[in-house]
């Protein structure tokens, strides 16, 4: 093959790779909430770039500056979505300051554009990290918002997502390669050892104040606890015992009288308490975080 020849086939293999890379799809989360007009000016300059692009929302409701609430919403939520989708994640106390502003590139092939924070934490653990690139500010940000030092998810995050989202520059092009890792926020990772199972309350389901750990239904079998039969929980809130009792595990809500406390497995096939049709976290005040932690026993 003659090198004029191959040097074209390598271009035209490295565009058709660099096409599949990016869908078009932009997935914004925030702690903004939605009584101003913060998300409307962030998708407001992802269309200014690209009116084609498909934009979405994960959440607008994360507790204001509580980057763990954060971290577990992108992992609830972005292997769900196709390949080449972009997230734009804002939970950004520390916005203007040196934390630095990157796109994660996981091995599932899913770029994240948020400030290394903490909030890659279970993305990066759960989904591999293929490259990080710190966003180079100099290109990438939206024009004339050199003034402004507040409001990144505007100015600099929803930019680059939908420059990336829209090919109109490649990850390589976001800036210069970083370390081979993420800050990372330290949590009680789902154990089992002598019949006892511990893990950590990531989130709450919260229309209905469930309590969702990090314990897997893989985990909870090596406890041998049935369907029917009762397990203890205690909750513990940093060294103080907020909750010890013995719960019954059902399959469904439905096997249990309204106003009881029950145990089951969630739609993400994590170990879960509930009130049947009751609020667990408002009657027992169990909240969720990197700070409260969980034990299950028979």
């Amino acid at each position: 093959m003659k090198p004029a020849y191959t040097a074209t086939v390598l271009l035209l293999f490295g565009f058709l790779q660099f096409a599949r890379a990016q869908n078009g799809i932009v997935v914004f989360q925030s702690d903004f909430g939605l009584k101003d007009g913060a998300v409307s000016a962030m998708k407001g300059v992802a269309m200014g770039v690209s009116s084609e692009l498909k934009l979405f929302d994960l959440t607008h409701e994360i507790p204001a500056y509580n980057i763990w609430e954060a971290a577990y919403r992108l992992h609830q939520t972005v292997s769900y979505y196709p390949k080449g989708t972009v997230f734009v994640s804002v939970c950004d106390p520390g916005v203007g300051t040196d934390r630095h502003s990157v796109v994660l590139l996981t091995k599932s092939g899913h770029y994240i554009v948020t400030p290394d924070n903490g909030t890659l934490t279970l993305v990066a653990e759960n989904l591999g990290i293929g490259e990080i690139r710190e966003i180079d500010e100099a290109v990438n940000r939206l024009k004339n918002s050199n003034e402004s030092y507040t409001f990144h998810g505007r100015d600099v995050y929803a930019y680059t997502a939908a420059r990336l989202a829209s090919r109109t520059i490649t990850f390589q092009q976001v800036g210069s390669t970083v370390r081979n890792d993420v800050v990372r926020l330290p949590y009680q990772k789902a154990d089992y050892a002598n019949g006892v199972l511990k893990g950590t309350i990531p989130a709450l389901d919260v229309q209905y104040g469930n309590v969702w750990t990090n314990i897997p239904k893989a985990m909870l079998a090596q406890l041998n606890a049935k369907p029917g039969e009762a397990v203890r929980i205690q909750i513990m809130h940093n060294d103080s015992t907020v909750y010890d009792k013995s719960v019954r595990l059902v399959n469904t809500f439905g096997e249990a009288p309204i106003g009881a406390d029950v145990a089951y497995i969630n739609s993400l096939l994590n170990f879960s308490i509930a009130v049947n049709q009751g609020n667990f976290s408002g009657k027992y005040n169990v909240f969720s975080g990197a700070d409260w932690k969980i034990v299950v026993s028979k």
